[in-house]
């Protein structure tokens, strides 16, 4: 089984433990980005994973290549070219205070990247899935059409094809993201969002809901879920359902529809670093779905991985089959394994 992503991955940059910007003397620097993530996930998993980017010849750009290498994540689909690598600066939140990102990626390889670059014959060579973000159309137009082509070259080959909607407001309005995602939805088999992006993107809201609050009515992303395949046709709805009592804390869930909706259990999550924990989740789905896993499997396992992945410093999330399997069938006491 192969998975094939397209995105951008980026230098991150992070003042130590909970230190503010304005504190910090200095950075630890990681890697990451949505589709990249999505990668190392799979690859941890034993599945064949192929990310697709453009990263700049210099040494930061072959450091950021290494570091999906490392983890067994095939990078011969990464075109070399362009001046920078994108950068974004984090800084954890923790109780009361969020946390905060500020993005530098403006005019990187990968957004100026076009898809004459691309041999398509290649990267979709024996690929069963292709997963995108909304992310990588936000970055530029030529991210845009690029994304588009990605989309056409998959869907010719018979490829499923998946796609994180999540949307960031600082890359891009909601008008034009409206009509870019809604261009794409048309060749997306699998639908990834959280509890705001439906609603943000496409107008689609659930009732009695409110994310800043922290009330969540599960029953009304059944009515969302139907809303979407009705205007999309997708096959698979996966929604993710958190419930954020502070920085520190959240409730975490997720729901699958085919038809009819599967929730998963919840767990409370005490967090070390939530990003990428969508990204997590939609690799824990993809792994499920591959493995032609029952809807509700399906659902606890991606829930599962990407609860213990809000304990992992960094985008990446470290965890194996069988520790995603420990937990999802009720192991989550988390105490020491001899």
């Amino acid at each position: 089984m192969k998975v094939v992503t397209l995105g951008e991955l980026m230098l991150r940059l992070q003042p130590y433990d909970y230190l503010r910007f304005v504190q910090t003397d200095s950075f630890e620097a990681t890697y990451g980005g949505g589709e990249a993530n999505v990668c190392v996930s799979l690859a941890n998993y034993g599945i064949e994973a192929s990310f697709v980017s453009k990263f700049p010849k210099h040494e930061i750009g072959q450091a950021a290549l290494n570091s999906l290498r490392k983890y067994g994540v095939d990078t011969s689909n990464i075109v070399r070219g362009g001046d920078r690598l994108g950068v974004y600066y984090i800084e954890k939140g923790a109780s009361q205070r969020p946390s905060k990102v500020i993005y530098d990626r403006a005019n990187s390889a990968f957004a100026l990247s076009t898809k004459e670059e691309y041999n398509w014959d290649k990267i979709f060579d024996h690929a069963d899935w292709f997963h995108f973000t909304g992310i990588t159309p936000a970055l530029s137009d030529s991210c845009a059409e690029l994304t588009l082509e990605a989309c056409k070259e998959a869907k010719k080959r018979g490829v499923t094809i998946s796609c994180d909607l999540n949307y960031r407001n600082k890359l891009w309005s909601r008008e034009k993201a409206n009509k870019v995602m809604g261009n794409l939805m048309q060749y997306v088999d699998v639908f990834f969002g959280n509890e705001d992006d439906a609603n943000d993107v496409f107008g689609i809201k659930a009732n009695e809901t409110d994310t800043k609050s922290g009330k969540l009515d599960k029953e009304g992303y059944v009515s969302v879920a139907k809303q979407l395949k009705e205007r999309f046709s997708f096959k698979y709805i996966f929604i993710t359902l958190r419930t954020s009592i502070s920085a520190s804390d959240n409730k975490w869930c997720a729901m699958l529809y085919d038809n009819e909706a599967h929730i998963s259990k919840e767990y409370n999550l005490r967090i070390v670093d939530r990003v990428g924990g969508g990204d997590s989740f939609a690799g824990g789905a993809i792994y499920a779905l591959l493995n032609k896993y029952s809807a509700q499997d399906a659902i606890e396992f991606a829930v599962a991985a990407s609860a213990l992945k809000h304990s992992i410093e960094g985008d990446y999330n470290f965890v194996s089959v069988d520790e995603v399997k420990k937990l999802a069938s009720g192991d989550g006491s988390g105490r020491v394994q001899r």
